[in-house]
């Protein structure tokens, strides 16, 4: 009833509306959060007017190759997510040595059934330089015509991986002139598309100026966050008028399309690109273009001190870290003129600190430079505070914005961040893991070996828990393990891996047409499919023997090639990609920044730039529904969504995503309350750190 009044309220005196929406994020065991609340203001508050800066849709970094195929869609249907294609191919391109297959699709299922399309019977891969063929061939039906249920399609593939010499190329159905995208084939394809992906971590720095020369002008923007009673000025939410309590906590990340800050999944970011960067360090240049290029130390290093420097900064005196910093939203984020307020220190949140901390440690006390080897013994020290506190205090728990299980705290920040008992014991072994490595020392080694078996279950790993058997693995690989626990721990992954019906079986029964698959399509299937893609990179560097390790390795690349374009609408799930090759990448998402109705960034189009590029978006999701309030009886109080005009969107057509096969469960819109595009469109930092970990791979 409060809430009913205090919509009503705002109605009426044409003041902000806020509204409520569920929202999941993932929790630290790789699941959805279902009980996660947001609150936004309706999309149409975050409109502001151009900046007036000029358009420069060539800005970027230097290495940039612009996508010169503009008739790509020539005769091809259009629908609601743009060209219907008929091939597709990773619009980036293959390495040399890769597996290369293009995917032909005949849509039988969903929004683009209309389409009609049997393949002819002589493909061929042109070389457009040239313009002739360097493989022809019949293309072969993926289990014999039948129509696959997660994308609603008939498929078939055209294999042309013994073609490995460098150029640009198109795949071509010889009898009825239809095409797929041009592509590169070439070992350094991947490189420019790392660097953006990598780029989107500087566009989301909270308290930090992004200039003309380093976010290009059309993203230009002066720092955010950094006015009265915001970041540097961070007032406690348990006690907003002490002033005793105001805390500097500027910098770090915003977490995804709002610009919340939240410590345990900023950690978890941390860990993942670190780990990305320590098995592939020649990937990372100090070339990315962002502030701190040149300095001679590898761009993702400087990013991730940014985001160290911040969770130190929210660490207490006494070791204990803070839970979660709240702020305001604006577009573009210097427009943001509200408060920040942050949480209480947790036990789940000093104990996820105390694990980037350490492990973000070794990394930068192996560094040359004398600040990065001091700043990694300081890493050291946190670690070691934040650990002392959490078992000395091992049941602190807040939940923010979930007023039922903690009642005054709707309201700060979006996303609830509190852990469960499984979460915390994780937290609690990836703390150990690092520390251990760290200091040696054996009490934490017995601990490690007697909890090990707590971490996975017997029947892991999933795709929702990539990170812990990483960790597990990690484990194996450190000074005076227990060899039974080392054997114990191999030999229960590569065995599940092989025989677990949705793992490696999967795609050795070729289930998926479009060559990357898995079980659940969920918000964030984007996510999955580079954690699935993550788990036979491990297969690849911990299979016991080399035809495995290969065989893995190719699987994982798949995944990539799904999110770069082969999959059913052909869209290349990385928004505004054109600079680097992508004739058709994600063209909007749901950001705050980005936002529904803004003149300059809603949409990527030939006038306006939209959102900035490299941003990964979540993917298909077959369980998306707009808010219950859409349909909410007369005389309740949600009824006509609190009598908002934004109850206007309830009657959009929303179709895709609904009534969709998996795959096809994807719509490019940005809508907010109560349409609820987040749950499709929007993006993470730490979706982008798994995907750019699995990336990194392959970037040479």
């Amino acid at each position: 009833m409060l809430v009913f009044l205090f919509m009503r309220i705002a109605t009426i005196c044409l003041t902000a509306l806020l509204v409520t929406e569920c929202h999941r994020k993932h929790d630290d065991n790789g699941l959805p959060n279902r009980g996660a609340i947001k609150v936004r203001p309706p999309a149409e508050l975050l409109a502001v007017a151009s900046t007036g800066k000029e358009r420069n849709p060539g800005s970027g970094p230097s290495s940039d190759k612009p996508s010169q195929d503009t008739t790509w869609s020539r005769g091809l249907s259009v629908g609601v997510n743009g060209p219907i294609p008929l091939i597709v191919v990773d619009q980036f391109g293959y390495r040399a040595g890769a597996k290369k297959v293009a995917v032909i699709r005949s849509p039988q299922r969903g929004y683009d059934s209309s389409v009609k399309f049997e393949p002819g019977l002589h493909y061929a891969l042109v070389d457009k330089a040239s313009g002739t063929s360097v493989k022809k061939g019949l293309p072969t039906a993926w289990h014999d015509g039948a129509i696959d249920p997660s994308s609603g399609d008939r498929a078939w593939w055209f294999d042309f991986s013994e073609v490995t010499r460098p150029g640009t190329y198109t795949v071509v159905d010889e009898d009825g002139g239809t095409r797929s995208v041009e592509f590169e084939i070439d070992d350094g394809i991947y490189r420019r598309v790392l660097k953006y992906a990598v780029r989107m971590f500087y566009y989301q720095r909270a308290g930090f100026a992004k200039t003309v020369a380093t976010a290009g002008s059309d993203w230009a923007d002066t720092a955010s966050h950094l006015g009265a009673g915001q970041d540097s000025q961070a007032h406690s939410w348990l006690a907003k008028s002490d002033t005793s309590k105001v805390k500097d906590l500027h910098g770090g990340w915003f977490d995804a399309g709002d610009y919340n800050k939240y410590t345990s999944w900023t950690a978890r970011t941390i860990i993942v690109l670190l780990r990305g960067y320590e098995q592939n360090p020649d990937a990372f240049g100090d070339d990315f273009e962002i502030a701190e290029s040149g300095n001679g130390v590898p761009d993702v290093l400087d990013e991730v001190k940014w985001a160290l420097d911040w969770l130190k900064r929210m660490q207490n005196g006494d070791g204990s870290v803070l839970c979660v910093q709240g702020l305001a939203l604006g577009s573009p984020p210097s427009a943001a003129t509200g408060p920040s307020y942050y949480g209480p220190a947790t036990t789940a949140a000093s104990l996820m600190s105390a694990a980037a901390f350490a492990y973000a440690a070794k990394l930068y006390t192996l560094r040359r430079e004398p600040e990065l080897m001091a700043f990694g013994a300081e890493l050291a020290a946190s670690a070691k505070r934040a650990w002392s506190w959490a078992n000395a205090n091992p049941n602190v728990f807040y939940y923010n914005n979930d007023e039922p299980r903690q009642p005054g705290s709707k309201g700060l920040a979006s996303g609830q961040q509190e852990m469960d008992d499984a979460g915390r014991l994780l937290a609690k072994f990836e703390a150990a893991v690092y520390l251990y490595e760290l200091t040696q020392e054996a009490g934490l080694r017995t601990y490690l070996e007697s909890t090990y078996t707590h971490v996975i279950s017997s029947s892991g790993p999933t795709q929702w828990d990539a990170d812990r058997q990483e960790l597990l693995l990690y484990l194996t690989k450190l000074p005076n393990v227990t060899p039974g626990v080392q054997n114990a721990i191999l030999d229960q992954f590569v065995h599940n891996v092989r025989n677990n019906p949705d793992q490696l079986a999967m795609v050795e029964g070729e289930t998926d047409p479009y060559r990357a698959p898995i079980k659940d399509y969920e918000w964030g299937s984007n996510m999955s499919k580079a954690t699935q893609a993550r788990i036979y990179q491990l297969l690849a560097q911990y299979g016991p023997d080399s035809a495995l390790r290969a065989k893995a390795d190719g699987v994982a690349e798949e995944y990539i090639h799904y999110i770069h374009g082969v999959n059913p609408l052909g869209l290349v799930y990385l928004t505004n990609m054109k600079r680097v090759g992508a004739e058709h990448s994600a063209k909007t998402l749901f950001h705050s920044w980005f936002a529904d109705g803004s003149a300059r960034w809603d949409e990527t189009t030939d006038s306006t730039p939209g959102p900035a590029p490299g941003y990964l978006v979540g993917g298909p999701n077959p369980h998306f529904s707009v808010d219950s309030c859409c349909t909410a009886a007369i005389l309740t109080p949600s009824y006509h969504c609190y009598h908002s005009d934004a109850f206007s969107l309830c009657g959009l057509n929303y179709a895709p995503p609904l009534g969709q096969p998996n795959q096809k469960s994807y719509l490019q819109f940005n809508s907010g309350w109560p349409a609820g595009s987040w749950s499709i469109t929007e993006p993470s930092t730490s979706y982008q750190a798994q995907y750019v970990r699995v990336l990194a791979k392959y970037v040479k």
